[in-house]
Parts: C-alpha cells; structure tokens; sequence
C-alpha cells in the first residue's frame, strides 16, 4: 500500500509586535463613532489575544479652539477609548492614559485648523 500521507503543518504561530491604532473623532467630539467603536474593538482584541504587557491611549485635539479647551478635548477623547477598552476586558492594570490637546498634530497646522487627522486618540499596544 502507499505510505500514508504527511501530518499537515503544524499551524503558524502568530506574532504579536507592537502596534499603533488610531481612532479618529468628529469636530469637536470625544464620542466614539461606529468605525471608532470597530477600532477599540480591533485594538481590544490584538491586545489580549497576546497578551499585552502595556496600552497606552493618548488623546490629541487640531488647533480649532483655544488650548486650553482641546486639552481638555483631547483629555475626554483619551479617556473615552480608555473605557471602551477596558469595557473590551483590557486590564486597567495595562491601560495608561495621556493626552497631549493640540500639541502634537498629526497634521502640521497653522492655528484655528479644523483637521480631521488631528482630531484622534492612538492606542499603543506593547508586548
């Protein structure tokens, strides 16, 4: 008789490597849209399917409005991505939470810019 055939392949282990996802938000919201919610959703997952040893949520606001109210913009932003995470079982014990207003554009600005880009949170995922 044929010898029997080979054992398939063991499956591929997949690797998990530091990743950035950014959610993005509308003019002057800190809510999460439907495609924001899939982003935390996405981000939610690869955290804990490898096991992240850190996440780090940072909210940014664009240059419309004072800086001391995107601050406080980017500040909401952050934390609403930081619940919606924690609310997907990531550990608060990995979450950290900062938020930068308009000091740290995705998209160079002059002042008073509504930039769609700059109006996000990145979750930062660390294994």
């Amino acid at each position: 008789p044929p010898p029997p055939p080979p054992p398939p392949p063991p499956p591929a282990i997949k690797v998990y490597e530091a990743r950035e996802f950014i959610v993005y938000f509308e003019f002057d919201q800190s809510t999460l849209t439907t495609d924001a919610q899939a982003i935390v959703q996405q981000a939610a997952d690869y955290a804990k399917e490898g096991n992240a040893t850190r996440v780090v949520v940072v909210g940014h606001a664009d240059t419309s409005g004072s800086a001391a109210y995107n601050i406080r913009l980017s500040e909401r932003r952050a934390k609403t991505v930081a619940d919606a995470l924690a609310g997907l079982g990531v550990s608060g014990s990995i979450l950290a939470v900062d938020w930068k207003g308009e000091s740290a554009p995705a998209v160079a600005t002059g002042d008073g810019v509504k930039e769609p880009l700059n109006r996000r949170s990145t979750i930062d995922i660390a294994f």
